[in-house]
């Protein structure tokens, strides 16, 4: 989650990338603010885009040509905000990035991994990767080529899902990664049929993120369980956020107009170590949403990401608070 999704993408568009370097807006504020979203979630690969190559590897077909990895990569860093797609399909890691390091959901299955960034390249050389994956703001791409095999991927250049296969292909799992998104979707898909029935078709639902000392709200591909809410559940967004940060993923904004971008229900994305200050004022307070208990909390840190173990964590956030079950 331009990720995670803009702490981890305006973090990543701020910081880095979905998680890890300094990156402009194109980063991802999914891991906060890492990665830029590029609407155009149209632009699918072939469905085919690996082929058998000799000694154990396969030919992935990048977004910038051709590259033979792995067919079973055993020592995987990932220097972006893709490490739970990897750990959902089982693949060994042994270097990620800070944002994913910092998830305390991750915390248990990357308690012994090296967080790295892509200026380590030393420790990176130490932690003898057999396969690097990061997104394409990425520096030192050509000296990790020469480390190991070097994929990387433009956030938002395909939907969250494709991603997700994307990398199933990459890694010689596709039919896993398949598997999981088809149950995922017809999941997803029928919990928003039962939330609109309980809260009403035509309610809307605000998703912010508190992160230093600014407010973010965002569109439906930011991390956050956006994709979930908006692309899946079709639950409706308030028109101020469709104006606004739908094209670009995020928007930020004062505590002032908060109330303008909130809808009948309100996702607070909560940094614990940002100024929450905003909670106290009258503006907040007065608030629809917030007068009738349609405020939902999850901490910022395990939310960023649109992975599938993060994934699947919003999707239980939202039927626990928006079904009461």
């Amino acid at each position: 989650m331009k990720k995670l999704l803009i702490p981890f993408i305006l973090t990543l568009v701020l910081i880095i990338s979905a998680c890890g370097s300094n990156a402009a807006k194109n980063n991802n504020t999914q891991a906060g603010t890492s990665n830029q979203a590029d609407k155009g979630n149209t632009n699918k690969p072939a469905a085919d885009n690996t082929t058998e190559a000799p000694s154990g590897t396969i030919t992935y077909q990048s977004e910038s040509g051709p590259v033979e990895v792995p067919a079973n990569p055993q020592r995987v860093v990932m220097l972006s905000s893709f490490a739970g797609n990897v750990m959902a399909l089982n693949v060994n890691l042994v270097g990620v990035d800070n944002w994913s390091k910092l998830n305390p959901r991750f915390a248990d299955k990357l308690k012994d991994v090296e967080a790295v960034s892509d200026e380590n390249l030393e420790k990176i050389l130490e932690l003898q990767p057999d396969l690097i994956i990061g997104l394409s703001t990425i520096k030192n791409v050509d000296k990790l080529k020469q480390i190991a095999p070097t994929v990387t991927f433009t956030y938002g250049k395909v939907d969250y899902l494709t991603q997700h296969l994307e990398i199933g292909k990459l890694l010689n799992k596709a039919d896993e990664a398949q598997k999981w998104v088809d149950d995922f979707k017809a999941r997803a898909q029928q919990a928003g049929v039962d939330i609109k029935a309980k809260i009403g078709a035509d309610a809307t639902i605000s998703v912010i993120e508190s992160f230093d000392k600014q407010l973010y709200v965002f569109g439906d591909n930011w991390g956050r369980g956006t994709e979930i809410l908006y692309q899946e559940m079709k639950l409706a967004m308030p028109e101020k956020v469709k104006e606004m940060a739908l094209k670009d993923g995020y928007y930020a904004l004062s505590a002032e107009v908060l109330p303008e971008y909130a809808g009948d229900y309100l996702i607070i994305s909560k940094n614990p170590d940002a100024d929450n200050s905003f909670q106290t004022t009258q503006s907040y307070k007065n608030i629809p949403a917030v007068k009738n208990n349609h405020v939902f909390e999850a901490n910022a840190k395990e939310f960023y990401f649109n992975d599938p173990i993060t994934l699947e964590y919003q999707l239980e956030f939202f039927i626990n608070n928006l079904l009461g079950q």
